[in-house]
Formats: structure tokens, sequence, C-alpha cells
């Protein structure tokens, strides 16, 4: 049997209420929106509430989050929100949970802690949770669950994993890790990984992102040479953009500045936010003169410069972006300027960074990118070679891939075999998939799922966007409007003048007046038709609609959005007599 056959061929009908579930919400077949449950009786811990940020076909979304009405159904049995770390894959999604779901308890390290606060100060909602401050000594416990933390190494500081045990067996969550060796910030907790291996882990839930990557990703210590030795060599300003998130780079960054007596000016919002909290916490290491405001810029010469700013990812809005295209208040790309990525493009964002990258080169800057050559940026997710060290480090009898698309959740269930779990243990779920943990037995559950449908995220309003409204905004993308403007007497039934017609990304318009016209001529004969008999305001729309869009397409091949807009000359009429 192949091993595809064999992942996921532990079934189970049905499951009891004193079993255990494990169910994700988020993070399974997608990178982002982690939000992972662990559900016994009448108890439910999450772990992560994370957001995924939208690629270019979801128009005008600002975030994606998981559909949370199985939580808000059971909000009542929710003992805790666990956060591993402060990533926004992994805290983003906690306001727009919190609007929907009462959640008393969210327990999470200093640095995620203090990410966390800042967010919900934002959102107006800090007094609708307490936050609990943990470390690796610390410990939970409710009815049914035993909860312990254990160090990883990610990059951002004060991550961790989780060892949960449930009346049916232990379960273990690594969190986003790697096993460097030569860390910038704290080391991974070999030893009580290692310790809980041998107590014994029934279910192990670990990291996939870098599945496909083959042996040991790159030490920190590796990028912090390759920094110091640019900073060195540099004899004009150097402008270097990373992760706002990565706090240990933005530790090397301002430590090799300040070592060649750089002052270091720090632009965009999420960046400075990082750079106080991690000052405030003791992760940034720095004094307070050794940063100047951007307004300072010029009274320094280039030499004795590096701007440290976000953009990394070629986003429009974000500082290095407008530095490129000279839309920036306060910096202006000089020739002979160094422009440094400290940072690898996240799939879907490499031509942006590339559009940023020549724009700088244009503009006479020295682009530096990461490459085998450079090392400028390495992964906080761990490669095979880590993710097989994790897998013989706990021994798990059974094992779900989690944190990764499809292929990257497949490449770590082969990845499992390889070090001898075996493949009917192995579980590759999708969001909503339930297994259920019996008496340290897991199987899978044919007959049950959670609902786990994207809600799309415009603006603050948690309550999402229709797909319908999506599928509107990409019409309007590809096709544009047609408004139809007719004016009618309601009160005999009549239509008073012929229909006018504005088009907006539809058609050029010196182009396209017979057209128009035409089409005005065909509503207004349509009208004049359905207005013989007695009819509707709704029925008048439809009959626009029913008219225009197949003659506008015929003449076309393009489908508009159509919008009649129906003016009644009675009700303006009233509304004139109540003004006066």
């Amino acid at each position: 049997m192949a091993l595809q056959n064999k992942y996921n061929s532990r079934t189970i009908s049905g499951y009891y209420p004193s079993d255990t579930k494990i169910f994700a919400l988020g993070g399974l077949g997608e990178v982002g929106k982690n939000t992972y449950c662990i559900e016994c009786n009448d108890e439910i811990i999450i772990i992560d509430a994370g957001v995924m940020f939208p690629d270019d076909s979801l128009l005008g979304v600002d975030y994606v989050i998981p559909d949370y009405t199985y939580l808000i159904r059971n909000q009542e049995k929710i003992r805790g929100l666990f956060i591993t770390h402060g990533h926004e894959d992994h805290i983003g999604g906690i306001p727009f949970l919190l609007k929907v779901c009462s959640i008393t308890d969210i327990y999470a390290s200093k640095f995620a802690a203090a990410l966390i606060q800042k967010k919900l100060e934002e959102h107006r909602m800090s007094n609708r949770t307490v936050i609990h401050i943990i470390n690796k000594e610390s410990r939970f416990t409710s009815k049914y669950f035993h909860i312990g933390f254990f160090d990883i190494t990610h990059s951002i500081p004060d991550s961790y994993g989780l060892a949960v045990q449930t009346p049916n067996g232990w379960i273990m969550s690594t969190g986003d890790y790697k096993f460097d060796l030569t860390p910038i910030g704290s080391n991974a907790d070999y030893q009580r990984i290692s310790y809980m291996g041998e107590f014994g882990i029934d279910l192990l839930l670990s990291d996939s992102t870098n599945s496909e990557v083959p042996g040991f990703s790159i030490s920190e210590k590796n990028v912090a040479k390759s920094i110091d030795e640019i900073m060195e060599k540099t004899r004009g300003r150097i402008i270097i953009a990373t992760f706002s998130s990565n706090v240990h780079r933005i530790q090397q960054i301002i430590s090799a500045a300040i070592a060649c007596g750089r002052k270091i000016c720090v632009i965009g919002r999420s960046m400075e936010n990082v750079v106080q909290i991690g000052r405030d916490l003791g992760h940034i290491k720095a004094r307070d003169d050794d940063f100047i405001e951007p307004t300072t810029l010029d009274s320094y010469r280039a030499n004795k410069l590096c701007v440290l700013c976000t953009g990394s990812q070629g986003e429009p809005m974000a500082a290095l972006s407008r530095i490129a295209n000279g839309s920036h208040r306060y910096v202006t790309i000089i020739p002979g300027d160094t422009v440094v990525f400290s940072s690898n493009p996240i799939p879907g964002n490499a031509t942006s960074v590339n559009d940023v990258v020549n724009n700088l080169t244009r503009l006479g800057a020295i682009v530096h990118t990461n490459s085998i050559m450079t090392n400028l940026h390495t992964t906080g997710h761990a490669n095979q070679d880590e993710q097989k060290l994790m897998l013989q480090l706990v021994k798990p009898k059974f094992f779900m891939p989690m944190h990764g698309e499809y292929k990257m959740l497949r490449m770590h269930a082969d990845t499992a075999t390889q070090v001898g779990i075996s493949p009917e243990n192995i579980f590759i779920c999708a969001n909503g998939d339930i297994l259920i943990m019996r008496n340290h037995e897991v199987f899978l559950c044919d007959s049950n799922r959670i609902q786990t449908d994207d809600i799309y995220i415009d603006g603050n309003d948690s309550s999402g966007i229709a797909t319908a409204v999506l599928k509107d905004r990409q019409v309007l993308a590809d096709n544009g409007l047609v408004a139809v403007i007719v004016t009618i007497n309601s009160q005999n039934n009549t239509i008073l003048c012929r229909p006018n017609i504005v088009s907006r990304g539809f058609i050029f318009i010196k182009e396209g007046q017979e057209l128009l016209r035409d089409g005005e001529l065909i509503v207004y004969k349509a009208l004049r038709q359905r207005m013989m008999q007695k009819t509707t305001f709704g029925e008048l729309k439809n009959c626009i609609r029913e008219t225009l869009e197949p003659y506008l397409y015929s003449k076309t091949h393009r489908n508009p959005i159509v919008i009649p807009v129906i003016l009644n000359h009675i009700d303006g009429q009233a509304l004139n007599k109540n003004r006066q």
C-alpha cells in the first residue's frame, strides 16, 4: 500500500464526551491563521489565534481569520487561550476573536503579552480579557488539562512549545521552531523536550513550514557576521529592511551600527513599536542617544547613519516602498546609498520586492539581497534535519504535521516515516478535521467535522465580508460598472424621461457614446412596456438589469455591474415641500 493511502487510515465513526478532541480552525493546508483547539468534556483550550494576510485575488480584504462559530457556540467551555509566540499569524486574530467570543484569560510570554496588549489598546479592548505572563516554569491546571511549557528557538523572543496532559494521553505542540546551535537569543530546551519524549508523548503537533528544505537552517550568527561585514565596508548611508517582528535580527543590525559609530533611525510604525517593546523588555540593548529622529537625518554625515525600516516584502505603503518611489516624507535616496534586504520574499511577494529593488537601483542605490554568498537572512522554521531531530527527541506514538500548506504537511509526514513513525499513526488533516484521542490511542473521526470557512475582514469589522461582495469587487476590477438613472412618477406609473447611463471603468467614454445611447433607448422601451401595468421598484430594477446586461455583453463581451438608480418625482416634490 502506498504511503499516501496509509496516512489517515486509523478512523473512527463517533466519539464520546470523555474522549479528547483535537482540531484546527486555521493553520492546516495554509500558512497563517493558526488556531488549534483541544476539547475534553466541558473544557476547551485554544492554542494561538492568528490571521492570514490576503493575496492579490482578495480585493479590499485586510485580513483572513477562521470561522469562530464553533467557539462562539461553546464559549462557556473555553478555559484559556495559550499563545506560543508573538507573530501575527499566531496573535493577529485575538481582537476579532474577543469581539465575538468571551475569553477571560490569555496566557502568553512577556514579549508576546506586550504585543497583544498593544494590539488590544489599538482596538480599545484592553478590558475584555486578562493576560497572564508565562515562562518555561509556568503550569496551568484545570479539571481535565495540565499544561507545561518549554523554550524553543524562533525568530522572535520568548517563544514556547506546550505539553498538554489530558485524561486520554499527552499532546505536545512545538509552536514555530528551529534548532539553532548558535542562536542570538535563548536556546531551545533540548533536555526538557527529550525528557518529555522519554516520559511519553502520545500525539505530536509540529511546525511544517520548511519541510521541503533539506539539511539544517543557517544560524543567526552567520547572518550577524554578514551584516557586520556590510556595515564595516559601507562608506555611505545604509538602509536596512527586515521583518519588524524579527527582534533578534533587529538587535544584530543595531549592534553592528553602534559598533561602526552610526546613529540609528527607525522608520515604520510596526518597527517603532517592536523596537520600543524590545528595549523595554531588554531584548534590544541600546542607549537612547544611539537613536535619532527622522527629522534630524540631514544633520548627520551619510557614513554616520543607519536607517532601519519596514518594507522588506515590497508592501506598497511600507517605508521602503515609499522611499523607492520618492514619496517618503523624510528619506530620499542619494546615489551611493546602500540598501540591504535582510529577508527572503514570502511566496507571492517576489514581484513586489523586485519592483522595489529596481526602483532603488534606478535612483542610484547599491542594493544587497539575500543569497548563498551573502547570508543576509535565515529562516525561523525548522528544515528537514531539524524536524527529524524533534521527532527523535519526542518519539511520539502518533503524529500530526501542522502549520503549512498541504505539500508541506505531506513532506513532513514522509519525513516522520523516515525516523520510524508508522504511516498508520500519521494524520494529514485539514482545518475542521477532528482527531479523537481515547486511552492513549488516536483516530480520525470520519463522521463529523467542525465548520471552518474563511472569514474576510475589511477594516475592523469582525462580521466578515460575504463571498458575493468579493465577487462584485472582482467584477468591478475586471469589467467596471454601469449606473442607470431613471426618473419616474409612481403616482401615475409613468417614466418621465429617457434614462441616463453613467459608465466607470467599463468603456472609453468618447468611443462608447453610441453604445450608451442605444442602451438608454433599449432600457427606456423596456421600462415603458413594464409600466403599462402595476409594478414595483424591485421589478423595475430587475427589468433594467435583465434588459441592459445581455445587450452590453453582446456588444463588448464584458459583464459590468449594472446599478439601477430610480428617482421618484412625487417623492422629490414631497421632500421639497417638507423642507419649505
